[in-house]
């Protein structure tokens, strides 16, 4: 089992990741922003919360992952939809990004993307009410593909709450209303960053 540290391990997506993980055994440090939110992870088991600034230079990103002996890294953070286009490009793109120079940095290999449906497709961009979202997972993808790192790309479709239907299809291409309920992502990404089959692939998944 490897030392995995889930970046944006408070979101919606990244809670059940880390949970997922540590049930599998995975050592895992849990990123998030405020020691606030240590007590979220009290009951799971194998995770230890770990504060992650993704303001941060990325000399301060590479010596926590030397630090904590960090052999994989899980990216799941967002700015969330209410926070404005100059924290999507701060966080989705550039934090994304220094997150990915800091593992080249330290040492780090393996490297997952919690990414979007539709990050390719230009035409879908500009009327899904999310524009700069979707600029900025466009090019923190086109940066991590061309980083070196043994990567693995995420795409799901539009995220609901649902109950986990464990029916995930990886797809070729977006369509309209599809959808995928967030534990089924995080099921996903744990199966995902476990397999070296799915090592330099883009994976666009939905559940209906």
């Amino acid at each position: 089992m490897a030392k995995i540290l889930v970046i944006g391990a408070h979101g919606n997506v990244g809670i059940p990741i880390v949970e997922k993980l540590g049930q599998d055994g995975d050592q895992v440090l849990a990123g998030v922003r405020s020691e606030k939110q240590f007590g979220e992870y009290v009951e799971f088991e194998n995770v230890q919360p770990i504060e992650f600034d993704l303001d941060g230079t990325i000399e301060d990103m590479a010596k926590l992952y030397q630090d904590n002996q960090v052999e994989q890294i899980i990216f799941s953070a967002g700015s969330g939809g209410a926070t404005g286009d100059d924290q999507t490009m701060i966080i989705d793109l550039d934090g994304a990004i220094k997150s990915m120079l800091a593992a080249k940095q330290a040492g780090v290999k393996r490297y997952l993307m919690v990414s979007a449906m539709g990050a390719d497709d230009r035409s879908f961009w500009a009327d899904s009410g999310l524009h700069a979202y979707y600029i900025a997972k466009h090019y923190a993808d086109v940066h991590l593909r061309n980083s070196g790192l043994d990567y693995t790309i995420v795409r799901p479709s539009a995220l609901t709450f649902d109950d986990q239907s464990n029916q995930v299809q990886v797809v070729e291409k977006r369509e309209a209303g599809m959808h995928i309920a967030r534990l089924d992502v995080a099921q996903f990404v744990v199966d995902a960053i476990h397999n070296d089959q799915t090592i330099h692939q883009i994976l666009e998944i939905t559940a209906k």
